[in-house]
């Protein structure tokens, strides 16, 4: 194998963010090689992507699925298993380059693996730095990890923020396209389905992740991912309504001048980037059409309809574990969303609830933080066990 090409680890590879990064390495097999593919239980999204890319180490973290995809794969690769399976593939020698994108917390260790070897690390997690910022990213310092942000919004940001000083920024802004509800009556948002909450007008995400783009949770989320990224105060940090997806994010500096990222909205671009190290890559985006879009337009996050963003502005100003706390409720409450547990409404009440019972207590290391995670997420779920009903 050429010892030029770089060698990538994709974490979550079969979920949507894996996908397109497999459509990305595709395109450069001149640049690119895959080391590890890690998924949890997608057999036949597996099969197909080891037969495009041709992994070395396969990894599936449910140990049935191990089994299932061994026996599907033969005698041709060995399929490893479990988490700490997934965590050796992120911090091998041989990797250049770790995608994380698994979704959840669980996504912690082995992109946390990845850093503490020094890695360029393409980052799509979310609750990497919503629930460990501080120590995620002083680990980053540590080992001189190089992290890329592929969130849209953060990986636009970055560059409006390339060859700036931060000490003449402003705030940065972040847009949203307000969902499939933003123009839905608040009043009815109670009857939401979760197929009606999944199908995002603009976006191809995983559920979890467009369920949080209804309620706004994963704005909510991308400002405390911002916070930690950027080494950002909260008072800097603001999000807007833009419904085309076409300006990712902006910033402000003092002098008055806003710089905005625009871009066709599709996750191969940011991924491209991410796994460049700012050396431009093709990554099969269509161009930019501005005259056939013809108008982009911005208003004001409606709070009554996104109370996520009401409740992020104390969360921001409280101690970083009230981050931790919000995270997992939010990911219980989506979950008992999706299956039909709880009403759409009541993902924010649970959050809420849980944010103004929890007796949360500074962590300063993993294992305090994953304490204050599980004490919440019991919480949740306690919650949403006394009140089947609620809406």
């Amino acid at each position: 194998m050429d010892a030029t090409l770089k060698k990538v680890t994709i974490l979550g590879a079969t979920g949507s963010i894996g996908l397109s990064t497999a459509d990305v390495l595709q395109q450069h097999p001149n640049r690119f090689s895959t080391y590890a593919l890690v998924a949890h239980r997608n057999v036949q999204g597996m099969v197909k992507l080891v037969s495009c890319l041709r992994p070395e180490i396969i990894v599936m973290t449910d140990e049935q699925a191990a089994k299932d995809l061994q026996v599907v794969l033969g005698s041709t690769a060995k399929v490893h298993t479990g988490m700490q399976a997934a965590i050796d593939v992120s911090e091998a020698p041989e990797v250049d380059i770790v995608v994380a994108a698994m979704v959840g917390a669980i996504g912690i260790p082995s992109a946390l693996a990845a850093v503490k070897a020094g890695k360029q690390l393409a980052l799509a997690n979310k609750e990497c730095l919503v629930t460990a910022g501080r120590l995620f990213m002083a680990a980053a310092k540590r080992y001189s990890a190089t992290i890329f942000p592929v969130d849209s919004e953060h990986s636009a940001l970055l560059q409006c923020l390339e060859g700036h000083r931060k000490d003449r920024l402003e705030r940065i802004v972040l847009t949203a396209s307000g969902g499939p509800f933003r123009q839905r009556d608040p009043e009815t948002l109670k009857f939401v389905t979760p197929a009606e909450a999944i199908a995002h007008p603009n976006w191809d995400m995983g559920a979890k992740i467009s369920i949080d783009s209804a309620t706004m949770m994963n704005k909510a989320l991308e400002l405390i991912e911002a916070r930690w990224l950027f080494d950002l105060k909260p008072d800097k940090l603001s999000a807007i309504i833009h419904p085309q997806s076409i300006v990712h994010a902006m910033a402000e500096y003092i002098d008055g001048s806003v710089l905005a990222h625009m871009g066709v909205p599709d996750m191969r671009g940011p991924i491209a980037y991410a796994l460049s190290a700012d050396d431009r890559l093709s990554s099969g985006i269509k161009s930019l059409d501005l005259a056939s879009i013809a108008n982009l337009s911005f208003e004001a996050v409606n709070e009554d309809r996104f109370p996520a963003m009401r409740m992020i502005q104390d969360v921001l100003k409280a101690d970083d574990v009230m981050a931790v706390v919000m995270n997992a409720a939010n990911e219980v409450a989506n979950e008992a969303f999706r299956h039909g547990r709880i009403g759409f409404t009541a993902i924010v009440e649970v959050v809420e609830y849980v944010l103004q019972h929890h007796d949360a207590t500074p962590a300063n290391c993993i294992d305090a933080i994953w304490e204050q995670d599980q004490q919440a997420r019991i919480m949740a779920n306690t919650m949403i066990k006394q009140h089947r009903s609620i809406h």
